[in-house]
């Protein structure tokens, strides 16, 4: 019987879990909620261990308890972070200690208020979404209090340290004697998230010279002001520190450090589309073959660059969890997603900002960055050199806009609908609708209108040849947005 005569909280689990507004609907009841459907799914499953964690935001540590609690009172084995643990190192201990699931409580890169409910399954990535369906299923039709109580001496939790495990096959995948060459500095931004500490661990842990400089390093539940999101407005004092010219790279890594931008000496940044590139050069180069997957919303650089190696693209809806089914279907060179998230199969089918950011680094210490200069150093040409390759120039953005109000939200799709024949001055070339709706532009440009699976929010992604192209098409595109034509 439920505790509470009222009605149930809707739980929305959306692109990847569920997240809420902390103190709203995302609860420890709520989190109580979700656990006892996952421990449901888990044991219908025959599943028995489960790894739980949570990131840096405001009473990480009660929900994850509470969840754990919630697990550890249906009978399964449950083993407990004891702090803040990025979401790409709770991914590896699924895998690692042979768990049958992991929850990670966190809310990526969402605002310090928002807190979330992540699934991960036992192969170490993103939950599928027939998994995700049946839990969300279950936690509708569980009232609160419906869990067994949890009873300290007889649901133990068991303590989680992976570190050294995780170190041990981030090893295995570099090339340690070529990293051990570089002795100058690396800059990594933690924004305040749990990545913070991971990568000077690392270096310790495997010998290296180079120096680690961490920014923002301190688990913060505000993240110091602002947005656990690695994008160039919330990367500022990243970009100062780079543009000293004396550090082969700095990244940033967002609140559970499962996705990261870059930074080049001399300040020139790099977006995920960019790093994304870079890792195929570095990955092909070495040898690798396979397929290139990518959700619908990365660059056509991408795209073009991977068709001018003779590897065949995979796009996918928006979502990482769509990369995971990808990856975990073999033959995957690479994978990755607009905001972020990169994913090496070799490693984990899981986006991971710590590994990757050591790959990119490899890839300045391959491209022969010493010493690094001021003006992008030779990570840069080489960019310069895949654009040229790919006959792509690359200029990026997006934009997010308040998306409320159903009569709203029906005028838009049905402009959408209507197939446009021009936008913004220009031709549409075709229109394009595997997940939200891309206009596919005269003189390579794109614009694509989607609304988020995770905040009330219209993302518009728009990609052309110079920044200035972009930042119009934006414009027009607010105006559209905000004015559907009737």
């Amino acid at each position: 019987m439920a505790r509470y005569n009222r009605p149930m909280d809707e739980l929305r689990f959306g692109t990847d879990g569920w997240r809420d507004r902390i103190g709203e609907r995302f609860t420890t009841d709520n989190v109580r909620r979700a656990a006892h459907a996952t421990a449901g799914w888990l044991r219908d499953a025959d599943g028995r261990r489960v790894v739980v964690a949570h990131d840096t935001r405001f009473a990480g540590p009660m929900f994850a308890r509470a969840a754990a609690e919630t697990l550890a009172a249906h009978g399964l084995e449950v083993h407990l972070a004891d702090g803040p643990l990025p979401t790409p190192v709770l991914s590896f201990a699924v895998r690692h200690l042979g768990a049958d699931a992991g929850v990670m409580l966190t809310a990526s890169h969402n605002p310090p208020l928002w807190n979330g409910f992540k699934l991960k399954g036992a192969y170490g990535g993103t939950a599928t979404q027939e998994i995700y369906a049946e839990v969300a299923a279950r936690t509708a039709r569980t009232e609160v209090g419906a869990a067994p109580p949890y009873e300290p001496g007889r649901h133990a939790l068991r303590p989680l340290d992976v570190r050294e495990a995780y170190f041990e096959q981030l090893a295995g995948l570099l090339d340690l004697d070529l990293l051990r060459d570089l002795e100058g500095t690396l800059v990594h931004d933690a924004m305040g998230g749990t990545a913070g500490g991971w990568l000077s661990g690392f270096a310790r842990h495997a010998g290296l010279t180079l120096r680690v400089e961490t920014l923002r390093g301190t688990p913060d539940p505000m993240f110091y002001g602002g947005l656990p999101e690695p994008v160039p407005a919330q990367t500022t004092a990243l970009q100062a520190r780079m543009q000293r010219g004396d550090a082969y790279l700095g990244t940033a890594t967002d609140g559970d450090g499962d996705r990261l931008a870059g930074v080049l000496p001399g300040g020139r940044t790099l977006n995920s589309h960019e790093i994304f590139a870079l890792l195929l050069d570095q990955r092909h180069r070495a040898g690798g073959r396979g397929r290139v997957a990518v959700t619908f919303t990365v660059s056509r650089l991408v795209e073009r660059l991977a068709g001018r190696r003779g590897l065949e693209v995979r796009e996918t809806p928006v979502g990482f969890k769509w990369l995971v089914e990808e990856m975990r279907a073999g033959g995957v060179l690479i994978a990755g997603e607009e905001s972020g998230g990169i994913g090496v199969p070799e490693h984990l089918p899981e986006r991971d900002g710590i590994a990757n950011t050591l790959f990119l680094l490899q890839a300045c210490a391959e491209a022969g960055d010493a010493p690094p200069g001021a003006d992008g150093g030779a990570l840069g040409a080489r960019l310069d050199a895949l654009q040229r390759e790919a006959d792509w120039r690359h200029a990026y953005d997006r934009v997010d806009l308040p998306l409320e109000g159903e009569a709203a939200k029906a005028r838009l799709q049905a402009a959408l609908d209507a197939d446009p024949d021009r936008f913004a001055g220009r031709e549409v070339t075709s229109v394009e609708r595997l997940d939200g709706v891309k206009l596919n532009l005269a003189g390579k440009a794109w614009l694509m209108f989607r609304a988020s699976g995770t905040e009330p929010v219209l993302r518009v992604y728009c990609e052309a040849q110079t920044h200035e192209e972009v930042r119009t098409l934006l414009a027009e595109a607010r105006t559209f947005a905000e004015h559907p034509p009737a």
